[in-house]
């Protein structure tokens, strides 16, 4: 059996990079610092020998050498384009099997709803873990196929559309909600 892998979108912690609107609030050195910290706590909570966790790292060059973040996980380079861009290429950067993508600033998530979204890829083709806003916080794919061509096309992030944008990228693959 192929073990399932997550990737976890993550920036380099630095003032002004990471947590704007955040740092206009508590300024970008305090917004960068929780970042950092609520970054190794996911990291810690999601660390499981049921899946690999694979960091995709931005900037590229600047995230691969990084000491900021733990060294026992794998590390790939998010490459340039829109978040959608980014997501699509790191998931097709990885072996096939299945796959599920989060952000590093979600404080709610853990292992207990990683395994839900990896055991609900045994019956659907896509999986997704939506946000009150219209966003999804997790999206996941079997792969036993390729990567939907029009994936991420015409998406409106950042916005209450995100979610139903993506999702209409999908054509008829069978998507679960966790």
């Amino acid at each position: 059996m192929i073990r399932p892998t997550l990737i976890v979108m993550v920036k380099e912690p630095r003032a002004g990079r990471v947590k704007t609107r955040l740092g206009k609030d508590i300024g970008l050195t305090a917004s960068a610092w929780w970042f950092r910290h609520q970054v190794k706590r996911l990291l810690r909570r999601i660390h499981d020998p049921r899946w690999n966790v694979v960091l995709a790292v931005a900037p590229d060059r600047a995230g691969m050498l990084s000491s900021v973040w733990p060294s026992h996980f794998g590390r790939i380079p998010q490459g340039q384009g829109d978040l959608g861009d980014r997501m699509k290429r790191v998931m097709q950067a990885i072996p096939t099997g299945p796959v599920c993508v989060i952000g590093a600033d979600i404080p709610g998530v853990g292992a207990k709803q990683i395994a839900r979204a990896f055991a609900a890829l045994g019956s659907s083709d896509a999986v997704f873990g939506p946000a009150p806003d219209g966003g999804f916080w997790l999206i996941g794919f079997k792969r036993t196929h390729p990567l939907p061509p029009k994936l991420f096309h015409d998406v409106r992030w950042s916005t209450d559309h995100a979610l139903a944008d993506t999702r209409a990228g999908l054509g008829d693959h069978k998507v679960a909600l966790i």
